[in-house]
């Protein structure tokens, strides 16, 4: 294989691409390391020998550009290609004078250019500054931000893929957040699961989490599931970049997902309750659509079911906006949203969180728990 015993240090915060890039990349011989923002990517960077860097330039916490700095003062002999999602020419170029020996502009619609371009400057190395921007530099590129599209097309290649991707978007069991924790329990009866929970922190103040159940629930489920938390990290990156507030709208992000999804060209329906928790509050946002889902306040007596406005399934054609339920969590209560079946939600009050778990035995579904401290 052209990459076999290749080392590559990919560093990239969009969870679905990175992993469609290292398996692809794996696919062809290569060895990599995976991180998800630039501090991580120095930190992998000084602890072991990599041949290449593949970087994307907009990341939190330390950017691409700061990382490459980094990288450059501890070892400029190691090659580096940088990905461009955004319209900033000038990040570009300023990456190519740190010492970048390519770009690729996403949407990337072949994963093959990255092998490519991999070849390419493990051959030649870093080239002199205006050897490497002359190229470009003439050139009129409008860099646009597909990422959501580039996916979609690249997971159509491979159901394999999704599925493998699919499995690595599960966090474990119990995630920890500042005055905030977050369990659940996912049952799966086959490779792919129909049903998808995930969290994460927006800002300082906001944690939002949410339950998906996609229908049908065969291997085109592994695309929704990769597709809800690529369209989630788009909106998560235009928060990141005051662009906008979507996401911790529960109302507005269903209406985005609905549009996402209904275009996205897949024949897939989505059942969905998405919660905003203001931490400095400690109060609730919650919109749901289909009725395959229920949520609940938890407290030392038991459930009681939340009287939540109920709409078609997300991607259904008449689908219409649901009203939002918003309320204070008191102390000692803990959000839950579950499915119906009553094994589960007896698996819910005895507390048996254990993450994703293949059970033939049991019928497919579960439950995720909100708890603030």
């Amino acid at each position: 294989m052209a990459l076999t015993d290749i080392a590559v240090l990919l560093v990239e915060d969009d969870p679905v691409f990175r992993q469609l890039v290292a398996d692809f990349l794996s696919s062809q011989g290569a060895s990599v390391k995976q991180a998800s923002n630039g501090e991580q990517g120095v930190q992998l960077f000084t602890q072991e020998h990599y041949d290449i860097v593949i970087a994307d330039l907009s990341m939190p916490i330390v950017d691409g550009l700061e990382m490459l700095r980094q990288m450059v003062d501890i070892d400029p002999a190691i090659p580096s290609i940088v990905i461009s999602g955004n319209d900033a020419m000038s990040d570009v170029v300023e990456a190519l004078r740190i010492g970048a020996s390519d770009y690729l502009v996403k949407p990337v619609a072949d994963l093959f250019i990255i092998e490519q371009a991999v070849e390419q400057a493990l051959l030649t190395g870093s080239k002199p500054v205006e050897q490497a921007i002359a190229p470009h530099s003439t050139e009129l590129i409008e860099l646009s931000y597909q990422e959501l599209n580039d996916n979609l097309l690249l997971l159509e290649q491979s159901a394999e893929a999704a599925k493998s991707v699919q499995q690595q978007l599960f966090p474990s069991s119990s995630v920890e957040y500042p005055n905030a924790l977050i369990n659940y329990t996912l049952y799966k009866n086959s490779d792919v699961s129909a049903f998808f929970i995930d969290s994460t922190m927006v800002g300082d103040e906001h944690l939002v989490l949410y339950m998906a159940h996609f229908m049908p629930e065969d291997n085109s489920a592994a695309f929704g599931c990769v597709l809800l938390r690529s369209f989630v990290n788009q909106q998560l990156k235009l928060f990141r970049n005051d662009q906008s507030e979507v996401l911790i709208q529960p109302c507005k992000m269903l209406e985005y997902l609905n549009e996402r999804l209904a275009s996205s060209g897949l024949h897939i329906l989505m059942d969905i309750i998405y919660v905003s928790l203001d931490l400095s509050e400690y109060r609730v946002a919650i919109a749901q659509s289909g009725k395959g889902l229920r949520g609940y306040l938890r407290n030392p007596t038991g459930l009681a079911p939340l009287a939540i406005s109920e709409t078609d399934p997300i991607g259904f054609p008449t689908w219409k906006a649901p009203k939002v339920l918003s309320r204070h969590l008191a102390l000692g209560e803990q959000l839950c949203i579950a499915t119906y079946l009553p094994e589960h939600k007896q698996a819910l009050l005895e507390n048996r969180f254990e993450g994703l778990v293949f059970d033939a035995n049991t019928k497919a579904g579960g439950f995720i728990q909100l708890e603030c401290e």
